[in-house]
């Protein structure tokens, strides 16, 4: 029987690290700590300062006719979550070179590949689709999106180098499936292996994960899990689903990139 707790929605943020002295968790997934008052769009963000109320995304400045009007309104940059840093906003601006006051996936891909390293295009399109105003329907984020993103990153880069142990750059699929079931998602052999597959050379070596790739495959398995853990009511670890909300649950995740 799994043994999680409370429900909790769904947050594209990296699940926070468990402790590597306690043993591994044996049911398939867990949840995160209870919500900790930080990013109330983000609540698995455990030391971001939460923004105050700005009116982003319903106030003046978010209704303007982004692609249809000559005349670009002047962004709005002090709708960055009080306390961000400074480089992140720099990084946005940098890249938002329209003023528009939004990126989108070549800017962000930009954006990242300075501050990271280099980011494919279908990373970048899952990282929109998860991180991107629900409310906005164009494929862009903000400065609060972005500097959410950005912290985000950077819980993953932490959970990467430390399963990268041969300090390669790269994860393979045994360092992958222990990176997934240290965070408490005991993913089947089957499904990891379908998960790195997309990411083979042709070669017929092992596949191997760089930093964008790992990202990319954490966020599936996370995300989809999370949706998951909203029809299992009683945490058994099973659920019963219709065709429509399999298909619901499914398809956005594969459509996005």
């Amino acid at each position: 029987m799994s043994s999680y707790g409370n429900r909790a929605t769904y947050s594209p943020s990296a699940p926070p690290l468990s402790d590597p002295n306690e043993p591994p968790v044996a049911h398939p997934y867990h949840p995160p700590p209870p919500p900790s008052g930080n990013y109330s769009n983000y609540p698995n963000y455990p030391q971001s300062q939460q923004p105050q109320s700005s009116g982003y995304g319903y106030g003046p400045s978010s209704s303007s006719s982004y692609g249809y009007n000559y005349q670009q309104p002047t962004p709005n940059y002090a709708t960055f979550p009080p306390g961000t840093d400074p480089q992140i906003i720099q990084s946005f601006q940098m890249v938002d070179r329209d003023q528009s006051g939004f990126v989108e996936e070549k800017e962000l891909q930009e954006a990242l590949s300075s501050g990271y390293q280099r980011f494919s295009l279908r990373t970048i399109r899952l990282l929109i689709f998860l991180f991107k105003n629900p409310s906005d329907q164009f494929p862009r984020i903000g400065p609060k999106e972005f500097a959410a993103l950005w912290s985000c990153l950077g819980q993953w880069r932490a959970i990467f180098e430390r399963f990268d142990r041969d300090r390669s750059g790269k994860i393979d699929a045994t360092e992958l499936r222990d990176a997934l079931y240290s965070l408490g998602y005991m993913v089947p052999p089957s499904v990891l292996e379908v998960l790195v597959s997309r990411y083979t050379d042709g070669s017929g070596r092992r596949p191997e994960l760089c930093f964008d790739s790992f990202v990319e495959c954490g966020m599936i398995v996370k995300g989809l899990t999370e949706k998951f853990k909203e029809k299992d009511t009683r945490y058994t670890g099973s659920a019963k689903l219709t065709y429509d909300e399999f298909m619901s649950m499914i398809l956005p995740f594969i459509v996005s990139y």
